[in-house]
């Protein structure tokens, strides 16, 4: 059972985890260990509340196919395991991202004194440029 919030969790029955040969360089097990974790997610098929799947569904993510299914794969360790703990923790995160609202933007003006700040740094700029270029050594 992966856990998302207080509310929500996911069963394991909705996770499909399979095992797959990574890729890169070889070494001593290279052609019998399956060591990288394929997670698929099915986000219709879930039953995560429907504000989570509409999220998730809007989302431009190369990670969620068209149907609306979520694949994963992870192969930066060595092991299945902690490969298998990487992917549930990136899909966590992924919902989680999902979820959280951004906070409208307030257009806002510079004030007056900030402004004149900026033009009177703007002159000093060009007067110190102009005398650098005038002055012969």
């Amino acid at each position: 059972m992966l856990i998302i919030s207080n509310t929500v969790t996911i069963d394991e029955w909705e996770v499909e985890l399979s095992a797959i040969r990574s890729q890169g360089a070889g070494g001593q097990n290279v052609n019998k260990v399956a060591s990288a974790i394929h997670l698929r997610f099915d986000i219709n098929r879930s039953k995560l509340p429907e504000f989570y799947k509409e999220r998730l569904l809007a989302l431009n993510d190369s990670r969620i196919t068209k149907e609306g299914v979520i694949v994963l794969k992870a192969q930066s360790h060595r092991t299945q395991e902690l490969n298998r703990e990487d992917a549930l923790a990136r899909l966590k995160e992924l919902i989680v991202s999902a979820t959280k609202v951004q906070r409208a933007r307030r257009a806002t003006k510079p004030s007056r004194n900030s402004q004149r700040r900026r033009m009177d740094k703007k002159t000093k700029h060009g007067n110190t440029k102009a005398l650098r270029g005038s002055v012969k050594v």
